[in-house]
């Protein structure tokens, strides 16, 4: 046990894997990311509640646990994420006795390292040979481990770079009994071996599928850095005066760049090349290729002698380096084509990497707790794997336009989601020889290829078509891979459109994006060409465009506004439970002109993205619909509710469920209600207005004209709030259905309902369920009811009726739905 907590705390106390120079102490900079239960769906496939956050100490918890038998945890994260250094952080904290202390053993493996194990192995095999080894009595250790599986902890980090796909077809259930390291590993999260040990995995999210999560205990996803989190990991790394200042001030001054940095590994790298951001003045980076090649200058500016190179990422300095980039994108295209991500020195011999291209700080040793031996070398991250892989394509001479439309058409047998995406016409399927570059594209892993392609779009845009110039590809070569991939990625997209079943007749024509979507925008965004946007929505003809558990983030929609601000005709973006945040939604806004809906519930926006999108809105004559429940809403975005309300005369909906909406903030937005004469819908469900909020809005809508929903669920209302409403009621002649369930009404409230019922004579459904209502209430709605032939039902499920009332009160008006 001591020498695991010694080899752990030592493995775990710095952040080599993403600094090739220097090491960065985990604990100086460590900052929490976002980390996020899975929702359990309701019954229409979407999640009941807002999503839970959870702290990496609640990581073994009981909240949101979705089959109590299982063992494993599963965190899942977009690259970039922070997925890798989230495991780091907890071996640290066990190793040093500061949590996770139920835990006597920990063993931590890596995925990418793990795959390749060829020979067979055993439990014991695993945990000793490849983890830890105990100097003494390996077989009493072992025996423990057996007896108390429970105080045993094994982490298996990127299960999105092993090769195998889970499978629960072999069982084996021998600890001692070697096996594949697959099918090891795929029991070990069964629970078939070491039942009852505790399972972290990570992964990104196209790896896991529905046959794994049958064996979860609990799913997370790691969001990445809110925007506090960005500021604080700035300050951590930059304690000298000022200067984390200054970059805070440049990043919310530059919102594309801003956007990228709710990724850790972004946020490094803007750390990392502080002082030439701080430098340029108002050139930033606007795109995930931007950066990469800002972070290549860096380096190749730091391993350079100091007067020797232009100051900048000029083309003499990519040609002072182009064999060493070269041998790093051979070596990156082979890894992605072999699912390798860790390289031994055979490996590296046979891509022709030497020490000088190792000296540039790309390729770092990786992270191991078995002892001797030279630890291999891995790229920083995965996606500067791909960064080189999408540059070598650009940069060698020998390549073809054809290859990079296969890179785009992605015809390998293991990309078929991609496959049915793209256009088929691109290139036929043909037979490569082995070991060549085509033929190792067809066998790359599909997210790693739409990063790849992503950075190769950026990399053949105009913006760096200067950089490229002085490389050894000729220009008329360059041309042609340029035209090639926007004529690609234009036609991936027309595809895609096409693909759209026809609008139901009377219904607006609607599209859900399919899988791979979010990636050709981001590819198109990457190049940045207005005319090329344009062109690829030129034929889109919907009316509702739906992103839906899309992974959509600021980055993301920094895109999407890019090439959906070209759209010809108005639609509705629907970007519910996704990680938009404040940031996301200042992106957008260049897009909301041809939104006439925009629904953004479950997506972690405040008051300060709120008051921006309303500041815009009020200027975008198409925008009808706002939906933003289940985000973090308060008093202090009513007064620019108030005044979307007043002063937008053509606004029909507004959604603001399940926010934290008091009294305060109700007064405000009955203000605005007064000079509305258009809003048709107002939710403002599972918020706080109490009584006094209640009293406010029904006095504002007591005239109104055109409401004709209306949602007060779960706010607090009692006696004297259903008074107010019951006078509303009185005069309101629109309102055609009125939401009060889960409140304190009590017989007192609805028997003032009752009365206003009487007089009314435009609502059509009145939910009273969980208000604590007796017979006694009950029977004031049946007296109502006599003199009023308009209502249609009157919901009263959940209320305090016995079974024989209940009988008795639906044989009196069938209107009573209990």
């Amino acid at each position: 046990m001591s020498k695991l907590r010694t080899t752990i705390s030592a493995q775990s106390r710095f952040l080599s894997t993403y600094d090739g120079a220097e090491n960065l102490c985990l604990e100086e900079i460590y900052t929490e990311n976002v980390l996020e239960i899975r929702t359990e769906r309701g019954p229409a496939g979407l999640p009941q509640k807002s999503p839970v956050t959870l702290g990496l100490e609640e990581l073994f918890g009981t909240r949101g646990h979705l089959n109590e038998e299982a063992d494993t945890v599963l965190v899942v994260g977009e690259a970039g994420s922070g997925k890798s250094t989230l495991l780091q952080q907890m071996h640290l904290l066990w190793a040093s006795g500061r949590d996770f202390q139920e835990f006597l053993f920990v063993f931590p493996f890596s995925c990418r390292q793990l795959q390749c194990v060829a020979k067979p192995l055993s439990v014991q095999t695993l945990l000793f040979e490849h983890c830890c080894w105990p100097d003494l009595g390996q077989q009493e250790v072992f025996q423990f481990l057996l007896d108390h599986p429970n105080r045993v902890l094994l982490t298996f980090d990127g299960f999105d770079e092993f090769k195998f796909r889970f499978s629960d077809r072999e069982r084996h259930c021998s600890p001692t009994d070697p096996t594949s390291v697959q099918n090891l590993l795929f029991n070990l999260l069964q629970g078939n071996l070491l039942k009852n040990a505790r399972k972290v995995l990570t992964s990104r999210p196209d790896a896991v599928s529905a046959l794994l999560r049958k064996y979860l205990r609990l799913e997370l996803h790691l969001k990445g850095f809110s925007e506090e989190g960005i500021e604080l990991y700035l300050r951590k790394c930059h304690r000298e005066p000022g200067v984390a200042d200054r970059l805070v001030r440049l990043l919310k001054a530059t919102s594309p760049l801003h956007g990228l940095c709710h990724l850790p590994v972004v946020s490094w790298m803007v750390s990392k090349c502080h002082q030439e951001l701080l430098l340029h003045g108002g050139g930033s980076p606007k795109t995930t290729t931007d950066l990469y090649l800002l972070i290549l200058q860096h380096f190749l500016l730091h391993a350079s002698p100091p007067d020797s190179v232009p100051c900048g990422l000029a083309p003499g300095l990519l040609q002072g380096r182009l064999p060493s980039l070269l041998h790093l994108g051979q070596l990156a295209v082979w890894g992605l084509g072999t699912c390798c991500y860790v390289f031994s020195d055979k490996q590296l011999q046979a891509a022709h990497i030497d020490s000088e291209d190792i000296s540039l700080g790309f390729l770092v040793h990786a992270k191991s707790v078995v002892h001797g031996g030279t630890a291999p070398l891995e790229f920083l991250h995965i996606t500067f794997q791909c960064f080189f892989a999408a540059l070598y394509l650009v940069l060698s001479a020998d390549l073809s336009p054809s290859l990079l439309r296969q890179l785009f058409s992605c015809h390998g047998p293991r990309s078929s989601l991609l496959a049915r995406l793209l256009p088929t016409m691109c290139v036929p399927r043909s037979e490569h020889q082995e070991g060549s570059t085509a033929a190792l594209l067809q066998e790359a892993e599909p997210h790693n290829l739409q990063i790849t392609a992503a950075f190769l779009a950026g990399l053949l845009s105009r913006e760096h078509q200067g950089l490229l110039a002085g490389s050894q590809v000729s220009e008329k070569a360059l041309l042609q891979r340029q035209a090639c991939a926007r004529s690609c990625l234009s036609c991936s997209l027309h595809k895609h459109f096409h693909s759209i079943p026809p609008a139901v007749p009377g219904e607006a024509k609607s599209m859900h994006a399919m899988p791979g979507f979010i990636w050709l925008i981001r590819s198109l965004y990457e190049m940045q060409e207005e005319r090329l946007a344009r062109e690829a929505v030129r034929g889109l003809k919907v009316g509702h465009l739906k992103l839906t558990f899309c992974g959509v983030g600021p980055a993301e929609c920094a895109a999407l506004a890019f090439v959906l601000r070209h759209l010809r005709r108005p639609v509705a973006l629907q970007l519910d439970h996704n990680s938009v945040g404040d940031v996301g939604v200042e992106q957008l806004l260049p897009c909301l002109n041809v939104c006439k809906a925009l629904y953004l519930r479950d997506n972690n926006i405040s008051d300060r993205g709120v008051c921006k999108l309303v500041e815009r809105a009020l200027h975008c004559e198409q925008l009808q619909k706002l939906a933003l429940f289940n985000n973090k809403l308060t008093d202090g975005c009513a007064p620019s509710m108030a005044r979307l309300l007043s002063c937008k005369r053509n606004f029909l909906a507004l959604r603001l469920g399940n926010n934290h909406i008091t009294a305060t903030g109700a007064r405000v937005l009955a203000e605005g209600l007064r000079a509305n004469a258009s809003l048709q819908f107002l939710g403002l469900w599972g918020n706080k207005v109490g009584d006094e909020g209640a009293q406010a809005l029904a006095e504002a809508l007591g005239d109104h004209q055109s409401l004709r929903w209306l949602s007060l669920v779960g706010n607090n209302i009692g006696s004297t709030g259903a008074q107010a409403l019951a006078l509303m009621l009185e005069k309101n002649m629109a309102l055609e259905e009125l939401c009060l369930e889960e409140n304190r009404l009590q017989d007192e409230g609805v028997c003032s309902l009752a009365e206003g019922l009487e007089k009314n004579s435009s609502l059509k459904v009145l939910k009273l369920s969980d208000n604590s209502i007796t017979y006694f209430g009950a029977e004031a709605v049946l007296r109502a009811l006599e003199r009023n032939d308009t209502i249609l039902e009157v919901w009263l499920r959940g209320n305090t009726f016995s079974a024989e009332e209940v009988e008795r009160l639906g044989q009196r008006d069938t209107r009573l739905l209990l």
